[in-house]
């Protein structure tokens, strides 16, 4: 997938794609998954194990891990604790530890996904794989992929799921307020996320042509985006026809017979006659799957009563009054419903069943009872119940709405109708379970269909082919601007200058610029990787580099360490901003400081989210004085800050984890660069802390006056030369240009 030399460095050899997905939340594994469970474990947590299964067995597919969140919750299985599990062939799941251990629903991981990639990116350092291409599954994974995409240059793969502006459409349709929308679901913040996926995702696979025209298009950066319908596969060896099973040399294994006896025995304690057809309705208890209004039709028509049962299996429960808001919600109604029209005896609400084992046999047990599975919801993307009820020769009645359309067009394994038409609904139930003709017709049209458009194998290769498309077309994707080759450009190996800019690059010397020329082309012909670090803000650096000849930065550190930004479109290093939050308070800092007489805030275009700047009026040891007042000041107000001093004027506080030497020291552990490969250059006050850190250390001949007494220690060189010649010559004096060091040099 790479045009780099040898791209794929995974430690066990081999040839074939590296294909990295993300899911991020609900509760994923690779057995017996716990759909219903809540509304975070659904089908996406089903699909994305399958997907990640059916590529590992294509033979042009090297290895696939999917990575989703580590949990170590008393709540939960002990499954979801494991850092790693195997899949399949070439198939693994690997969980990352990120914003602790407990099981959190969805809208709450936000602020955690930085410290996410952070950790895929240190199991991939560790394990030596880089990814030909990275797919987030769901708008929190897709934020993740997107961040690793950048910095890696890998492709990303979008899959949306399901979209924030038809939840937020539908949720304001339901009567709930703005305000407490975004509240609960942070659905503004999601929106502007996929609306960034679709500008930038390489392709954006959705499973029907419905989803794409009635779901994306909702959003502006729709135009923009590269879409691609590759529609969800099954297992058909899962979902084998129901007739399998009333074949007496046809051998299921003795964990589907028994799943077949205690299913059968689950929905019969329920019915007065369990021999009638069976109505089968399976989904999470969720509004939009609109299971009232399957009550409603049922409870209203005595006919439909007479000629088949229902039952509804709507997730896993054990207590109702221990579920979310919206479930009880809808659980409660359920049972109101079964009560307002008398339906015991004639419907089953089973509690629980094993979704790995029993929904198969669910789908059989129906069919032999030559039944109709229906999916009532207000609204679909895709509908893979209706898929595996075909697969299984079960006739379906469905929504309209969304990717039934697409489904039941192409296998023609059922009855399309308005799911809030509770008549429409009654006919094309009583339509499929009268007319034998018919039934037989849905029937064998599904197990056809599914097997010639469905399978995952199908799937897999449609999907294998998009990825070859993104192959041709990597030069071109590489050159995004949003893509910062980071991983690339501090890789493990290579060698790393970081050099302050006022005072160590540009000063008052007139020839100062030739002095750029020979160090830009020393960086070029060693091929180094070069970074700056100033006490400038962003702004204020990017006018720098516009007005003099600095050679090209990967990496900016800006605002006294407090910023980390890579390539030519200064990309945010987001996981640096999340490791700084931790336990700044910045308005404790001005609570603290700005009664202090001496000190100044600096003017607004100063201040920066994890910088307060002042204005320190103080001379020699007055200004000593000042600053134990100060760290004093800061002390007594139970802040752990970091506080730099530089220029005899200027005083900026940062959170502990900032500066310039610890900015440089989460660059290197963060890409892998090992300390004697990183030389840091510099000249004044707030360079200290990074010159005496452990990495050799340049200062420069025109350093200013509180520096000197860094003379002498060791692995700090103190350079002859001024300004850009003096840095040069401090990579000669560690070996990284291969010119010998020049006599009379510095010391």
């Amino acid at each position: 997938m790479s045009d780099r030399t040898n791209r794929d460095t995974n430690r066990d050899g081999g040839d074939g794609l590296v294909i990295q997905m993300f899911s991020v939340h609900g509760l994923i594994r690779g057995h017996d998954p716990e759909l219903g469970r809540d509304a975070d474990t659904g089908g996406q947590t089903k699909y994305v194990v399958e997907l990640a299964r059916a590529l590992g067995r294509h033979e042009g597919v090297r290895r696939v891990d999917l990575f989703t969140r580590l949990i170590d919750d008393p709540r939960v299985s002990d499954d979801y604790a494991r850092p790693e599990e195997i899949l399949g062939e070439r198939s693994r799941l690997i969980r990352i530890k990120a914003g602790g251990s407990r099981y959190r629903r969805k809208e709450l991981l936000w602020p955690m996904l930085d410290e996410f990639v952070e950790g895929v990116l240190r199991y991939d350092r560790a394990h030596g794989i880089d990814p030909d291409v990275v797919h987030g599954h769901y708008a929190d994974a897709g934020y993740v992929a997107l961040q690793l995409a950048s910095v890696l240059g890998a492709p990303l793969v979008f899959t949306g799921h399901s979209l924030g502006r038809n939840k937020l459409r539908a949720l304001e349709g339901a009567g709930m307020a703005p305000d407490d929308i975004d509240r609960h679901y942070h659905i503004r913040h999601r929106i502007a996320v996929e609306e960034e996926m679709l500008r930038k995702a390489d392709v954006v696979i959705a499973s029907t042509q419905h989803e794409v025209q009635r779901g994306y298009e909702l959003y502006e950066s729709s135009p923009q985006a590269r879409y691609r319908v590759i529609p969800p596969g099954i297992e058909v060896d899962t979902f084998y026809p129901f007739y399998y099973d009333l074949d007496d040399a046809f051998d299921p294994g003795e964990e589907v017979v028994r799943a077949r006896v205690r299913m059968r025995q689950e929905i019969h304690r329920f019915l007065h006659q369990p021999d009638k057809p069976l109505i089968l309705a399976i989904s999470r208890p969720d509004r939009r799957k609109n299971i009232d209004g399957l009550l409603t039709a049922y409870g209203e028509d005595k006919e439909l009563q007479q000629i088949a049962n229902l039952a509804i299996f709507a997730g896993v429960r054990k207590d109702i009054e221990q579920m979310d808001d919206n479930e009880q919600e809808v659980l409660t109604r359920m049972l109101m419903l079964m009560d307002r029209y008398d339906l015991y005896g004639r419907l089953a609400l089973p509690k629980k069943h094993d979704p790995d084992t029993d929904i198969p046999v669910l789908y059989r047990i129906a069919a032999a009872t030559r039944g109709v599975f229906v999916n009532p919801a207000l609204v679909e993307n895709f509908g893979i119940t209706l898929i595996e009820a075909s697969s299984s020769g079960l006739p379906v009645v469905s929504t309209d709405h969304g990717g039934p359309q697409d489904i039941i067009g192409t296998c023609e394994s059922g009855l399309l109708v308005d799911a809030r038409d509770t008549q429409a609904i009654q006919q094309a139930l009583k339509r499929i379970l009268v007319d034998r003709e018919t039934w037989d017709r849905f029937s064998g049209n599904g197990i056809d269909g599914v097997r010639r458009h469905y399978a995952w194998d199908a799937h897999a290769d449609s999907y294998l082919e998009e990825l070859e498309q993104l192959r041709r077309r990597l030069p071109e994707l590489r050159a995004a601007p949003w893509r910062t080759g980071a991983g690339d450009d501090l890789r493990p190996g290579r060698r790393l200058l970081v050099s302050d800019i006022d005072g160590t690059l540009i000063g008052d010397a007139p020839d100062h610029g030739k002095a750029l020329a020979r160090l830009a082309r020393a960086i070029d012909d060693h091929d180094l990787a070069f970074a700056l670090a100033s006490g400038r803000s962003l702004e204020q650096m990017k006018q720098a580099l516009a007005e003099h000849p600095i050679p090209s930065p990967q990496v900016l550190i800006c605002a006294v360490g407090s910023e980390i930004y890579y390539g030519s479109e200064a990309v945010p290093d987001r996981g640096y901003a999340h490791y700084l939050s931790h336990g700044w308070r910045p308005d404790g800092v001005r609570a603290a400081l700005d009664p202090l007489p001496f000190l100044e805030p600096q003017p607004p275009e100063a201040q920066r989210r994890f910088k307060i700047s002042y204005y320190l009026h103080a001379q020699g040891d007055d200004a000593a004085r000042h600053l134990e007042t100060v760290h004093h000041a800061l002390a007594e107000a139970g802040l752990h800050v970091t506080v730099a001093h530089s220029g005899g004027a200027f005083l900026d506080v940062l959170p502990s984890r900032a500066s310039k030497g610890k900015a440089i020291r989460y660059l290197t552990r963060k890409w892998g660069v090992a300390s004697a490969d990183v030389v840091v250059a510099g000249d004044s006050g707030n360079d200290t802390e990074m010159l005496t850190g452990r990495y050799p250390a340049v200062v420069v001949g025109n350093h200013a006056p509180e520096v000197a007494e860094l003379r002498g220690r060791r692995g700090i060189y103190f350079a002859r030369g001024e300004l850009a010649d003096g840095v040069l010559e401090g990579l000669r004096h560690y070996g990284f240009t291969k010119a010998p060091d020049a006599p009379g040099e510095g010391t």
